[in-house]
This record gives structure tokens, C-alpha cells and sequence, in this order.
């Protein structure tokens, strides 16, 4: 079975919109986890919100640099949680129908690598609330940004989480990776 990995950038407070905090601490060591975790996935799923951020900004890049991920995120297949989405622009894309929860519990059944995912809001929360996320991983960069310190409230957040893994980078970032853990 396929397993759901979520990624998320995060300031000290919290923050997880428009990460282009994340900008200096984007060095040859994040560029290499960054690239572990896109060599084990075949897929990407996101919501509405994420998949139009990334969208207008992975298009405009440049896909023949071999150093900023253009390529894969152009033509890994991608699928979207959206009620509204019905055409979607962007190569490879296709919109989840139906129950969420459904439709992911297929794709998790289906043969193929991990599924990423990118940013923490409601799509992950509900398939984390669903046991379908096999794993977070929180990038904690040493900033504080100030501002809503995430994207969607989440008023039943209750999630027990058990670390498996920490990473200390050498530009402070640390990434904390996270399981499920049953009550």
C-alpha cells in the first residue's frame, strides 16, 4: 500500500503561508531531503488553495535546471481536493471526485510510490482524522513571521503524534518527522 507523506514549511510561530521565508535556508543539504522525499513519490496531493499556489509558480519556472525541482513538479501526477476545480490548467492534473476520504483511500490502494503532500490545512487534516496520512514532517525554519499561523482553522485538531525521526540542518532548519499514533 502506498503511503501519504505530508511536508510542511513552518516559522517558529507557526506560519505557513506563503513560505518564501524559506528562501535562505533552501541549501544543498534541504535541497538533498527535498529530493529523498520527491524520489520516493510518484504523486502529489493537495487542496485547492495549494495546488493554485503551486500552479502559477512551478509552471513559471524553468524545467531544464536540474536544481529547483521544476521538472518533476510539472509532470508528476498531481491530484486535487476541490469541490470548485472542473478544469484544471496544470500537466497531469486531476480532481478528486466524490468523498474525499473515499477517493484517497483508492488512491493509497493503488499500485505506484508514496503520495506527497504539501502545507498542513483541512485536506490533510481530514485524511489524518481519516488514518490515511502515514506521516508528517514539519520543517521548522528559525524565523518568526508573524501573521495567521494557519492556513485553515482547525477546530477539532485533536491528533496524537509519535516522532520517528529529527533532522538539524546546518542553517538551523530542523525537520521533525511525525507518525500516527491509534488511542
Amino acid at each position: 500500500m502506498r503511503r501519504i507523506i505530508n511536508s510542511t514549511y513552518i516559522t517558529l510561530d507557526g506560519v505557513i503561508e506563503s513560505p518564501a521565508w524559506t528562501t535562505p535556508y533552501f541549501d544543498e543539504e534541504a535541497t538533498a531531503f527535498a529530493g529523498t522525499q520527491t524520489d520516493a513519490a510518484d504523486a502529489l496531493l493537495m487542496g485547492r488553495h495549494t495546488y493554485d499556489g503551486f500552479a502559477a509558480a512551478w509552471q513559471a519556472m524553468d524545467e531544464s535546471d536540474p536544481t529547483n525541482g521544476a521538472a518533476y513538479f510539472n509532470s508528476v501526477k498531481k491530484y486535487v481536493a476541490s469541490t470548485t476545480l472542473t478544469d484544471p490548467e496544470w500537466n497531469n492534473t486531476e480532481v478528486l471526485q466524490g468523498d474525499l476520504v473515499e477517493a484517497v483511500t483508492r488512491l493509497k490502494a493503488a499500485e505506484g510510490r508514496d503520495i506527497l503532500m504539501y502545507g498542513y490545512g483541512v485536506v490533510t487534516h481530514t485524511l489524518l482524522r481519516a488514518g490515511l496520512v502515514d506521516e508528517v514532517r514539519f520543517w521548522i525554519h528559525p524565523v518568526l513571521q508573524g501573521g495567521p499561523s494557519m492556513s485553515a482553522p482547525l477546530a477539532d485538531a485533536q491528533t496524537t503524534l509519535a516522532l520517528v525521526d529529527t533532522k538539524v540542518l546546518k542553517s538551523g532548519v530542523v525537520i521533525v518527522s511525525y507518525q500516527p499514533v491509534s488511542r
